[in-house]
């Protein structure tokens, strides 16, 4: 148990370590074949770009700020998103009074939506977090509202005849039931959040990480730019993990399977107890027999 999570652990840092390795071959041989990289920069000099960024104040504001839009929209986009969800999947009125409207403003790009935020908001900050709420509370809406369609109605019976009202149902068989399609709009949501506000920084922001690879880039400071790059890719990859550990916690009731390979199969347990040596003969058989049925079954349920 102990050798598989470090085995797993040490073969995603060799793919890692492997993908800037060829990046640092590619670009220090200026290698031009169909793709440029002569024109990329090397990762020692992104490195050294990043370990300038780091020493100074500009880096962490920026940090601070675009941490600071990016949660607080997306809190909004999933106290929202899980609202309007659930209203439009529990009420034909909502349905039809909403749902035309969402429908038809869902397919317009967030981003699309910048001129809009700068006529509506008095600052460019109000705008950016309209903007990443925007981005994010439709994944959230769409998924809340399949989730809670999905659900069996056995289980809002069961509660109705033990006497419970909407609100014991909306709490105790709605929302839980639906956790699991909720979370899988809010990890969509989150990396499109880090979409919208990125380039919303880009077009009308004064501080951010959006806001300072747009610098770079106009100053031509390719490792400046780089550094942004993968600036946002590690606080994308934090906040989605962040998410999807939050999910694994809100739905530890849930079965967990885990992946076994075709060519390996995992050892069961034995299912039945064993007999006793002065037990009848037949009995014996007929249990080690069961036993070994189920085990099958217990396999057969694995493999697929």
């Amino acid at each position: 148990m102990t050798r598989r999570p470090l085995f797993r652990y040490v073969l995603r840092t060799l793919s890692l370590a492997a993908a800037l390795a060829l990046w640092q071959l590619l670009t220090s041989l200026d290698v031009d074949l169909w793709l440029r990289f002569s024109q990329f920069p090397t990762v020692t000099d992104v490195a050294r770009a990043f370990g300038d960024r780091l020493s100074g104040d500009d880096y962490w504001t920026d940090l601070t700020d675009s941490l600071t839009r990016i949660l607080t929209g997306f809190a909004l986009a999933a106290v929202l998103g899980v609202a309007a969800g659930v209203l439009v999947a529990r009420s034909r009125l909502a349905e039809d009074l909403l749902g035309p409207v969402l429908e038809v403003v869902r397919p317009i790009p967030a981003i699309a939506l910048v001129p809009v935020a700068i006529l509506l908001f008095p600052s460019n900050e109000q705008g950016i977090v309209f903007i990443t709420c925007t981005a994010a509370f439709f994944p959230v809406m769409v998924s809340t509202r399949h989730a809670v369609r999905a659900l069996t109605p056995v289980w809002e019976e069961a509660v109705r005849t033990m006497g419970g009202g909407r609100l014991r149902i909306l709490g105790s068989v709605v929302l839980p039931g639906a956790l699991p399609g909720i979370f899988g709009g809010l990890s969509v949501g989150i990396g499109v959040s880090w979409i919208c506000v990125i380039s919303a920084e880009m077009i009308s922001g004064q501080y951010g990480v959006g806001y300072r690879t747009w610098q770079d880039y106009t100053v031509v400071d390719y490792p400046g730019v780089f550094v942004g790059m993968v600036t946002i890719g590690v606080l994308g990859w934090i906040t989605s993990t962040a998410v999807e550990l939050l999910g694994r916690r809100l739905t530890r009731w849930l079965p967990r399977t885990s992946y076994v390979s075709p060519g390996r199969t995992r050892a069961a347990r034995p299912l039945t107890t064993p007999a006793r040596r002065d037990g009848d003969p037949e009995q014996q058989a007929q249990s080690e027999q069961q036993g070994h049925d189920r085990t099958e079954e217990a396999r057969d349920e694995h493999l697929v």
